[in-house]
């Protein structure tokens, strides 16, 4: 399978190779019926004429491991992009817009398969993924030999000042570049038969919390209940709406209905807070503010 793959690659690389060569005057008749009549014959013929560019940007980036397939797909993918985008009447050449598309495409399908954990997304980071590795090695050349703990700092100064970016930016690339992803199911070598993920610690409540937390809410709302039993049923009423409520009534509201005024409202809604709260004190030695986050 592996080699009928790598032949229907070859011989899909050997078409896009003898397509036409489009002039600038038919290339920008092509890109304006795509773009103002949705010709799908015009775009074909455009992006076939450009396949041999998708092809040969995407074979640069063969060194990072992924397959070649893959990365003619996703260099497709930049070129459909592009067409879609490119406006004929600025005067840029096609191939010159499109590059930019299928580079962007081919780079970050290239960062998505090398691990799981993504690893850069910014232009900085991404420029570092990309060029760290190849300054390394030049660097080593140079010096002759594998670079000692002083060197390699000096190594990441140079590289921070050649790419252009944060020297903090280049130790995180580069710790992520020596890692590798490892699976939570893997067994430990230190311990026969378990995993990984059952060293992970559960954010959950643990049991006992659990039942302590649902004996004081428990606790909290029977007090609260005897409390509102020591209240008339217009105090029962405006503490309920406006305390007990999930969308708590205004004081106008609440004037409205009872026929007072918004500070006759306030008044009793005091008076009865003071009362649950002599209440609650004389019978179980707590207040309010005890159970205002229990309620």
């Amino acid at each position: 399978m592996a080699r009928l793959d790598t032949q229907a690659d070859a011989s899909f690389t050997r078409t896009a190779m003898r397509a036409e060569l489009l002039d600038a005057e038919t290339e920008r008749a092509l890109a304006s019926a795509w773009r103002d009549q949705r010709c799908a014959r015009s775009l074909h013929r455009l992006i076939v004429a450009y396949m041999r560019l998708a092809i040969s940007m995407a074979s640069k980036y063969r060194r990072h491991g992924a397959p070649m397939a893959d990365l003619i797909q996703e260099a497709s993918v930049g070129l459909m992009k592009a067409a879609e985008k490119f406006d004929p009447d600025r005067g840029v050449r096609f191939s010159t817009y499109a590059s930019w598309w299928i580079k962007a495409s081919i780079q970050d399908y290239v960062m998505r398969d090398w691990s799981m954990v993504r690893t850069g997304s910014t232009s900085s980071q991404k420029a570092l993924f990309f060029n760290f590795r190849r300054v390394r090695a030049r660097l080593e050349r140079e010096s002759g030999s594998a670079l000692d703990g002083r060197a390699a700092h000096e190594m990441r100064e140079v590289i921070a000042a050649e790419v252009g970016v944060p020297l903090r930016d280049v130790e995180m690339m580069e710790a992520r570049l020596s890692s590798a992803d490892f699976s939570l199911n893997a067994t430990q070598s230190t311990d026969e038969g378990r995993e990984w993920i059952e060293t992970l610690e559960d954010a959950a409540p643990l049991g006992a919390e659990t039942v302590a937390r649902a004996s004081d809410l428990s606790a909290a709302r029977d007090w609260i209940r005897d409390a509102l039993d020591g209240l008339t049923e217009r105090e029962r009423m405006i503490i309920r709406r406006r305390k007990l409520s999930e969308e708590p009534d205004t004081l106008a509201r609440l004037g409205d209905e009872l026929g007072l005024s918004k500070e006759r409202v306030r008044q009793l809604e005091a008076q009865a807070l003071r009362k649950m709260k002599s209440r609650l004190e004389t019978r179980h030695g707590a207040a309010p503010a005890a159970l205002a986050c229990e309620i």
